[in-house]
């Protein structure tokens, strides 16, 4: 397919890059970064444009892979009325499109992508076209990037897997930052918990996350627990999320 790509951050760096490896041409790159877009136009060998009323119409897909707050400004400005146009994100309706041409929809990209990293993981692809043939076409384009099959999805459930989406990486990440700057505080070595962080990762995939529960908190290990918190006596904040955390876990309760 010819892809023009609208952006140059992680994500519209990280799926061209995977649209080039699966074979797609990438016919222009477009943006306000002159030099973003120069740049990615030379790795791309393709052309770039920072003006919207010189993109390429005539491509396949126009991806627009902006922040969620820019995408609605840019589709007022955008015209392509004989080309499939879709954004990537999560939480904006593929609506917002909908002047823009008569076949749109979202190209949303499960997975966190980083332009910076040498290793491209997998990307599972959620989409939704206006019409039959968009979805044709955004089907096609996922599944010839992932080995993960594509699956659509409306606003709602895009919305939903979204928050989820937060809550088993963004939040993770958040924790593992925590222990980390922690255990820099107490001079300990943050590098001997990467076993312990990858296996809990490697285990949840056969196995529900719920049944594989460990720690003092689901064992109502309060001996242990109290011994924790008295550690955290100079960390309020971090107590005060252990604590909140290991009550729930005890409870198996969700807020």
């Amino acid at each position: 397919m010819d892809i023009v790509i609208i952006g140059t951050g992680n994500v519209a760096i990280v799926l061209g890059r995977k649209f080039r490896m699966a074979g797609h041409q990438i016919v222009q790159v477009a943006g306000r970064n002159v030099a973003a877009i120069s740049s990615l136009a030379k790795e791309w060998e393709t052309t770039c444009t920072d003006k919207w009323d010189l993109i390429n119409a005539s491509a396949d897909i126009i991806l627009i892979a902006v922040t969620d707050n820019a995408i609605e400004e840019l589709a007022l400005q955008l015209k392509a009325p004989d080309c499939v146009v879709v954004h990537t994100a999560a939480a904006v309706s593929k609506n917002v499109l909908e002047n823009t041409t008569s076949h749109f929809g979202v190209f949303y990209p499960l997975q966190s992508l980083r332009k910076d990293l040498e290793h491209i993981p997998d990307i599972p692809v959620l989409y939704d076209g206006s019409d039959e043939m968009t979805n044709t076409l955004l089907k096609q384009l996922a599944n010839s990037i992932s080995t993960t099959p594509a699956a659509q999805a409306g606003d709602e459930v895009r919305l939903k897997l979204h928050v989820a989406a937060v809550i088993v990486s963004n939040f993770p990440n958040y924790l593992y930052t925590i222990a980390e700057e922690y255990c820099r505080k107490e001079e300990l070595d943050f590098q001997q918990l990467l076993p312990l962080i990858e296996e809990t990762a490697v285990r949840i995939r056969n196995i529900s996350p719920g049944k594989v529960q460990t720690g003092p908190a689901i064992r109502h290990d309060n001996a242990t627990i109290h011994k924790h918190l008295a550690l955290l006596e100079k960390y309020p904040e971090i107590k005060k999320l252990y604590s909140f955390l290991s009550e729930n876990i005890a409870s198996n309760k969700i807020t």
